[in-house]
């Protein structure tokens, strides 16, 4: 058989890989600080007897754009935007820290800080806990203050401050939940100063336009590694045909 056949297979594998992360782009394309995924992949020379005439492709690793967002004015005092290459930190589902560019927050019944997908913010101690209250500021600095219930406004608290971490974007791996975590080595650094904008949220980076173009070029480049697939294979079962005339 004609080993043309697996150079064709493998690049019709990398492409449906391709079109899965698109497709789980366009999906969040609404997603409150969503980072798109891209597509990623690598030659893989065949090597073996003979000529080297075969390139296959692989996986070539785990990436996003770091591109940011368009801020979104919502005037709502729990909804934060990260400034620069500042990211919020959150437990994740096994109590370790992670982080995230969603900064739509919110309390729950036991007065615990969260993202709107349900994790815990960290702030200077571990996870924010807000006592009751008849209301909640963010200051730029991640500061949260609260007036105490049943005092007037001008009784307030420091509660805590929101944990914002520098990172590069290039030493951050997006994990299966969704969360951003550091490599190895890198450098992560406590924000100091103004690193949030209030009231305002960091819309999805995806670009629709160019994700559906994307979407259009990868079914057409699906069907001509399928249609080299089959070309290979007739190519296969006609050299077959005449080797058993000539036998």
């Amino acid at each position: 058989m004609d080993k043309s056949i697996y150079t064709a297979m493998s690049g019709a594998v990398r492409t449906l890989t391709a079109q899965s992360t698109v497709s789980n782009n366009l999906a969040n394309a609404s997603t409150v600080g969503f980072r798109a995924e891209l597509a990623m992949a690598k030659t893989a020379p065949l090597d073996g007897a003979g000529l080297p005439t075969r390139v296959a492709s692989t996986f070539g690793g785990a990436a996003f754009d770091p591109s940011a967002g368009t801020l979104m004015t919502t005037e709502r005092p729990l909804d934060v935007a990260v400034r620069g290459n500042g990211w919020i930190a959150v437990q994740d589902g096994n109590g370790e820290t992670a982080y995230t560019r969603n900064g739509e927050l919110q309390i729950d019944a036991l007065g615990q800080l969260m993202t709107n997908r349900g994790e815990l913010v960290l702030g200077e101690g571990g996870p924010v806990a807000i006592p009751p209250n008849e209301s909640v500021t963010i200051g730029d600095d991640g500061t949260i203050s609260v007036i105490p219930q049943g005092q007037g406004a001008v009784v307030q608290a420091t509660v805590d401050r929101i944990r914002v971490d520098a990172v590069q974007p290039q030493d951050m791996r997006r994990g299966d939940d969704g969360l951003f975590r550091p490599v190895e080595d890198a450098a992560v650094e406590p924000v100091a100063g103004a690193s949030l904008s209030v009231g305002t949220l960091e819309s999805s980076n995806v670009n629709l336009a160019q994700s559906l173009v994307d979407m259009i070029a990868l079914s057409r480049q699906f069907e001509l590694q399928v249609k080299a697939i089959r070309s290979a294979d007739d190519n296969a079962q006609a050299a077959a045909a005449v080797m058993r005339i000539n036998g």
